[in-house]
């Protein structure tokens, strides 16, 4: 796609194989466009697709120059494209493994931000004392705990402290205790536990449960890095004395969660996560390539970005395992799509659930078109390595994590692995914050903008109506980052998001 599609026409042209173009803005019924010669047949909205030549029954319809699905009936040229005429069907993807690798040129000046330098060498961007919950039993004791700071005006004493935070879930018993339902939210658990964010962690459990603390709490150097507390609703006398008992210990430590002092800190100590919720046809125009810009000026940074949601990347894989390092990398991604092929059809699923609602009314019709779309927030470098859900990312680079696409639930995953920061692009307008780890929501078109402002750090609409180039607006993306890492809060941490955030995926069987 070109970098620039400042143009006076109202349709959009991606790719010079495609045979639909992308409405600019909507179009009236009977209007004659000169590029390409055709005469809309019925109103189209903004970011929808018009047939710019016949395509007959079966024939596949292309977007960025890629089968978006096949015409489920003949259409005219000047029709609209979508779920009336436009039908998934089986794709031949050539995966190409490492096709596409290409060396990656490193910034020869090196960037910085005002970040939390942690004694083990990583970089925190925010500075929060985390209660970790190991059962959905304790989950009220821990809320109580957090509100009673959140609430006091007591945190205004401490002026390098962000918050206590509770994250708190439905799991921690029930499950069996082993398997991979109960690997995930220890996973997760000893992520947010682990995270740079976070400064000081006490850990509540209720006891009994099959998630027991002591579990939890071994983590490799966590306590040479951090102060760790724990309790159990049943060994400290019930509620309310868990309650005072536990808000007087993190009051003990606050004096020194507040020593914490920002400094510069290389931007090879970022690790961004990258995920896109109530996604709109602008999408996979503006906010996503503009981000995989700011992707790109990361990484030859040194940093780190995770890619991520699994169902929302398939049928576009193949662009990711021809950037694939190695094959190893290539074959790691094809077998989470397996997987998640094989999860779906024993759920009695199948992997075109997607788009939503939302979606398909902005103008996406197939989880190809979506998918298509979804993987521009990753840039152009290469896919360095391939994690499982909620595992520690160590790699530098761009790499992807395996979640599901449900967006709280994948940036959970991403989070638990490392990622503090988040870049969220949405074109429905997505209500989304993360704790603790600080979230910048990046706006598909300027309506959107316009309407929810207040929600919205940056508008990349202007890449629609001509203002800004895609790299432009990308540059944009990657000073907002910097500064976001240094503490300038996101619109949804000034609306408190984040609290209910947190949902660790759940696999398995409830018992």
């Amino acid at each position: 796609m070109s970098t620039s599609i400042a143009s006076d026409s109202p349709l959009i042209r991606l790719h010079a194989d495609d045979n639909v173009m992308i409405a600019r803005y909507e179009i009236a019924a009977g209007e004659t466009m000169d590029e390409p010669g055709i005469t809309a047949r019925a109103g189209i909205s903004a970011g929808h697709k018009i047939a710019t030549q016949a395509i007959a029954s079966g024939a596949p319809v292309l977007r960025y120059g890629q089968v978006i699905g096949f015409a489920s009936r003949d259409i005219e040229p000047g029709a609209h494209v979508h779920l009336h005429n436009l039908a998934m069907g089986d794709v031949s993807r050539d995966y190409a493994f490492c096709q596409d690798i290409r060396a990656t040129k490193f910034a020869d000046q090196p960037a910085t931000f005002d970040g939390y330098l942690r004694a083990d060498g990583r970089a925190g961007t925010r500075n929060y004392v985390a209660i970790v919950s190991s059962v959905n039993c304790s989950a009220t004791v821990a809320r109580h705990i957090a509100d009673g700071f959140r609430f006091s005006g007591e945190m205004e004493s401490y002026d390098n402290v962000d918050g206590v935070i509770a994250l708190t879930h439905q799991g921690g018993c029930g499950l069996a205790d082993s398997g991979e339902g109960f690997e995930i939210l220890k996973r997760t658990l000893q992520g947010y536990a682990d995270h740079p964010n976070v400064a000081a962690v006490l850990f509540l459990g209720l006891g009994c449960e099959v998630m027991q603390i002591g579990g939890l709490q071994r983590i490799d150097g966590l306590r040479a890095v951090k102060p760790v507390r724990s309790m159990t609703i049943q060994e400290t006398g019930g509620t309310r004395q868990t309650i005072e008992r536990a808000t007087a210990l993190i009051r003990e430590l606050l004096p020194e969660v507040n020593q914490a002092k920002r400094g510069p800190i290389p931007v090879s100590k970022l690790c961004v996560a990258l995920q896109c919720g109530g996604s709109d046809s602008y999408s996979g125009i503006t906010a996503n390539p503009a981000l995989g810009y700011a992707v790109d000026r990361l990484v030859e940074q040194g940093g780190t970005a995770i890619l991520s949601e699994t169902p929302e990347i398939y049928g576009a894989e193949h662009l990711l395992t021809r950037r694939a390092a190695s094959p190893e990398v290539a074959e790691k991604l094809i077998e989470r799509i397996r997987w998640w092929e094989d999860y779906t059809r024993r759920e009695g699923a199948e992997m075109n659930n997607n788009p939503s609602p939302g979606n398909k009314a902005g103008g996406i019709t197939t989880i190809l078109e979506k998918s298509l779309g979804a993987v521009a927030k990753g840039g152009t470098t290469n896919l360095v390595e391939v994690y499982e859900y909620a595992q520690a990312v160590t790699a530098k680079g761009f790499v992807y994590m395996d979640t599901p696409g449900y967006d709280p639930v994948a940036a959970t995953g991403q989070v638990a692995g490392g990622a503090n920061l988040v870049c969220f692009t949405t074109g429905r307008g997505s209500a989304f914050g993360s704790k603790p780890a600080p979230s910048l929501k990046l706006a598909t078109n300027s309506p959107l903008y316009q309407r929810q402002a207040e929600d919205m750090d940056i508008n990349c609409g202007t890449i629609i109506t001509g203002e800004e180039t895609l790299a432009e607006c990308g540059e944009r993306i990657f000073a907002r980052i910097l500064e976001m890492a240094s503490g300038q809060p996101s619109k949804s941490e000034e609306f408190g998001y984040g609290d209910n955030e947190f949902v660790p995926w759940q696999l398995g069987a409830t018992m």
